[in-house]
């Protein structure tokens, strides 16, 4: 998908960012709205459709809502003869959503006979915010400082030996830093020298590996499945979850396909715990372990120097 655009004759080019990917509505020029139109553009690789196994071409607009289970579809018009355009409409009700909802483009077709199979997806999402009055793309990370022990949330008293605690059950994950845990929450918000830097970075980078492992394994376990048993790709923190660790994990694999075969290794024992290497792998990855473990290093080397000499 490449570009979405508002109805302009109610609404103002500032409520969209095409950079962010996000049509913010909350009090779009009034507060008593009740459905807003959404104009978009898709733009497919027409030698692809048209050489491929298949009939019947269709493009459909798909606007959900976990929250809520909401969807909503809408046939996108081919534009020109021959060309990769298609574009149309879709109708967002204000009373069917709750607070952000993702626009997506589908490609089905007719395939071995099936009608309505899917070929192909946008590559990228949109985001319709109910509840923003800017379309900036929302943080997907919570961050939570807090004592375990004596703190407003009584279920991480059980964990209030733990340093910090990685949550994934609720609308964003969520790190609980222990701020009773001595020491740790001075480290991680303390500038100081360079040595004292270097640790924190290295603490900051174990945490965030805990955190991509975590999300990982919540986005792969939470995956609906379509009318033929195949996974489909989530929405959210989970979408970008997938997009940054799947290469790494399956390496050579296309995004819906190394989907595919994530779910499949789930159900095998044997096959899901030999993906494990390869999901610490990823996580180490994202998380930038090797960098800061190679300055940490450094500066810890350079104050023995220092202080030999």
């Amino acid at each position: 998908m490449t570009a979405v655009k508002q109805d302009q004759r109610s609404l103002h080019t500032s409520v969209f960012s095409g950079e962010e990917r996000v049509v913010a509505l909350h009090q779009v020029e009034r507060d008593d709205w009740k459905s807003s139109r959404i104009a978009l553009t898709a733009t497919l690789p027409m030698k692809e459709i048209e050489e491929g196994p298949w009939s019947d071409v269709a493009v459909v607009a798909v606007l959900t809502e976990k929250a809520t289970n909401t969807r909503t579809t809408a046939v996108l018009r081919r534009q020109g003869e021959g060309g990769a355009e298609w574009a149309g409409r879709i109708r967002l009700r204000r009373a069917d959503h709750r607070s952000q909802a993702e626009l997506s483009v589908t490609v089905v077709a007719t395939v071995d006979g099936v009608a309505g199979r899917v070929i192909g997806t946008s590559e990228e999402k949109w985001t319709v915010d109910l509840t923003a009055r800017t379309p900036v793309r929302r943080s997907e990370l919570q961050v939570d400082e807090v004592d375990f022990a004596d703190g407003p949330h009584e279920w991480l008293r059980a964990f209030k030996d733990a340093p910090w605690l990685v949550e994934t059950s609720g609308d964003l994950p969520t790190v609980h830093v222990n701020t009773g845990f001595e020491g740790i929450s001075e480290l991680l918000n303390s500038g100081g020298g360079p040595l004292e830097r270097g640790i924190r970075d290295m603490l900051a980078a174990q945490i965030a590996t805990d955190v991509w492992t975590a999300v990982f394994h919540s986005a792969v376990s939470d995956l609906e499945l379509d009318a033929d048993g195949n996974p489909e790709w989530p929405g959210g923190w989970r979408d970008a979850v997938l997009n940054g660790m799947l290469s790494d994990v399956l390496p050579g694999m296309s995004g819906i396909d190394a989907l595919n075969e994530i779910h499949a290794r789930r159900g095998e024992s044997s096959g899901w715990n030999e993906l494990q290497p390869r999901i610490n792998y990823a996580a180490a990855r994202r998380a930038k372990v090797a960098r800061n473990l190679g300055t940490a290093l450094r500066v810890l080397d350079m104050s023995q120097r220092e202080n030999k000499a």
